[in-house]
């Protein structure tokens, strides 16, 4: 009988140690879902969260501040707790809400904004939350702003509070506007890939990544001049907040290295020269002025307060726009590219978003549709689907009112057409009126580096005409661009009858070209300016409803599982991080110029593949900026 050689010394340790090792991570995990089931359990059973007498609200945006959530499903919820990558997106709704509510609940003394965590935001989403803060300080009650640095997006909400406390070792840096995108013409080229484009519009800049390697004079003649509409005025909102003036933001700006050599490198100090913010404080600083405000909470120490999600479900029934008496202005929203069929929220499915207009259009008790557009466009297609169902409403005798939001261009301005009135921001981007097709082929590089060729015969010109690995041949070219000719027209036909002036009128202003809000409203695209709640009013007094209408917004109806999930999940977060749990620390992002290229490709594959018109045709102006 053989025996088994003893294990060496070493291997024997690492083995223990390997055991060790394993045994302390399933204990972890196994701790780690103890405390959430312990979390769940005490959310379901405790009561609702409470608002403490003269507590401050926190608002405390997470990620981008968005009009409509990303689709999350219950799957998604879960992951998230584990450490998932989901980014993070704070309802504009639940901001606009809280602060109506806060401004006459005599429990909330002030509002407190903390600003570290905010991301993205369009500017029409900006305007409407500063527009609230500044009616919630009609109140008499103080807003003050924190953070440790502040970037052009998270300093214009921060401008509109009394106070804008800004560490002593953070920074505010306002980089303005800009646009800029990947330019695939040479990597295309040296792969063989021959990228067939169809297009109208001179400014149809969309598809310029794939026939140039830079933008063209036209696109940054064209994008300079609505960006910069946008941009003078941002400055004169935050000039008109901080009580200075634009020509003094900007000289700040173009002058921060001559600024900062000066103050040895301090830019806490060069922001408080420049009065961009009231003072410097520390955290436990801000803490001290906040129980100034709201008083000291015993049992943490710091100062009485109540979180927006607290305090939003707090209110219940009581929440603005919950309550409501007589007939109806539904508000549908479509955020996102649109796509033909069925999307979550997020993107503006064709089917999808027609069937909740639909539901408006069928519930006796609605008698105005509000369509809120934050679309740079898509699916030609789907657009067309979209704007058919608002003409049906039209016709079913019901009044349709168009609030763009940050951007409705392109196929987003497609779907306007059949309103009633166009409302825009001044800072709205849209226009775009132009459209395009493409079909990449990769016979040559098949060729070239594999071998692999295609061959074959075919009834007509047509069989296999469309094979991404053949040749587009220039017959099926012409057809293509016919189409798109076609397209074009059509849409000019659409614009022309909407806003009542000729097809040349149109083309003149359209070719693809992208404007601003305030632009557009002089054109002839749009008809007031203005936000939502303007245009609810105005679809309102159309309706003639007087001021006892209800305003309701249609969406899909989620799942009890749904519903139960994201309740559950939610309130269980809140309950673990009272007790100091931290459930689902987001994981860092990868950092890195390879990192950042990485994200930016797949971003744009991401967008690529999400692209379905069934005609391959598309109205999209590509024209968000960052």
């Amino acid at each position: 009988m053989i025996e088994p050689r003893p294990r060496s010394l070493p291997r024997r340790v690492l083995s223990a140690l390997g055991r060790g090792l394993d045994q302390s991570r399933r204990l972890f995990v196994n701790a780690l879902f103890l405390v959430f089931v312990v979390a769940l359990l005490a959310a379901a059973f405790a009561g609702g969260p409470k608002v403490p007498k003269g507590a401050a609200l926190v608002i405390a945006p997470k990620g981008a501040l968005v009009e409509q959530l990303s689709s999350r499903s219950p799957q998604d919820l879960v992951a998230s707790l584990a450490g998932g990558s989901k980014a993070e997106e704070t309802l504009l709704k639940d901001v606009l809400d809280a602060l109506a509510a806060a401004k006459a609940d005599k429990r909330i003394s002030s509002v407190y904004l903390d600003l570290d965590e905010m991301g993205g935001a369009g500017m029409t989403v900006l305007e409407d939350a500063a527009a609230a803060i500044r009616d919630f300080r009609k109140s008499g009650k103080k807003v003050v702003a924190a953070g440790s640095a502040f970037d052009t997006r998270s300093y214009y909400l921060a401008a509109q509070a009394d106070e804008v406390l800004l560490n002593p070792e953070g920074m505010v840096l306002l980089e303005g506007f800009g646009r800029y995108r990947m330019y695939y013409r040479e990597g295309i080229d040296r792969l063989g890939i021959t990228w067939n484009v169809f297009r109208v519009g001179e400014y149809k800049s969309a598809v310029e990544p794939y026939l140039r390697n830079d933008m063209s004079p036209e696109a940054k003649e064209a994008d300079l001049e609505w960006m910069g509409d946008l941009w003078r005025a941002y400055l004169a909102s935050v000039a008109s907040a901080r009580k200075t003036t634009p020509e003094a933001i900007t000289a700040l700006i173009e002058q921060l290295p001559e600024r900062l050599r000066a103050a040895a490198g301090d830019a806490s100090k060069v922001a408080l020269e420049a009065k961009l913010v009231d003072r410097l404080a520390a955290r436990d600083e801000v803490k001290k002025r906040m129980v100034e405000l709201a008083g000291e909470d015993e049992k943490t120490k710091s100062f009485r307060q109540v979180a927006m999600a607290d305090y939003l479900e707090a209110l219940g029934g009581d929440r603005p726009g919950a309550k409501g008496k007589g007939e109806k202005v539904a508000v549908v929203v479509a955020k996102g590219e649109i796509v033909d069929g069925t999307a979550g929220p997020g993107r503006v499915g064709g089917d999808s978003t027609a069937a909740l207009v639909r539901q408006a259009r069928q519930d006796e008790k609605v008698k105005a549709i509000v369509l809120r557009v934050d679309s740079p466009g898509g699916s030609a297609f789907a657009s067309e689907v979209i704007r058919r169902e608002l003409q049906l409403a039209r016709d079913a005798k019901k009044v349709v009112v168009v609030s763009m939001g940050s951007v409705a261009a392109s196929g987003g301005y497609w779907i306007s057409t059949s309103a009633d009135e166009i409302w825009a921001s001044p800072e709205t981007i849209t226009g775009s009126i132009g459209i395009f097709g493409m079909f990449p082929t990769i016979e040559k590089p098949l060729a070239k580096y594999l071998g692999v060729h295609v061959d074959g015969v075919g009834t007509t010109p047509w069989a296999g005409a469309l094979r991404i690995d053949r040749e587009l041949q220039p017959q099926v070219g012409e057809a293509f661009q016919a189409m798109i000719n076609h397209g074009y027209e059509e849409f000019l036909a659409r614009v022309s009858k909407a806003r009542k002036m000729s097809r040349d009128d149109v083309d003149r202003i359209a070719r693809g070209r992208v404007w601003s809000g305030a632009d557009a409203k002089e054109r002839n695209l749009v008809d007031k300016l203005g936000g939502l709640p303007e245009a609810i009013a105005s679809a309102a007094e159309k309706a003639k409803l007087g001021k006892t209408y209800q305003v309701t917004y249609v969406e899909k109806e989620r799942s009890l599982k749904e519903k139960v999930m994201s309740g559950l999940t939610a309130r269980a977060t809140r309950v673990a991080a009272a007790f100091g749990v931290t459930l689902a620390p987001e994981p860092a992002p990868a950092r890195g110029a390879g990192a950042a290229l990485l994200r930016a490709v797949a971003d744009e594959a991401d967008r690529l593949s999400a692209w379905n018109d069934p005609r391959g045709i598309y109205a999209h102006c590509l024209c968000e900026v960052k």
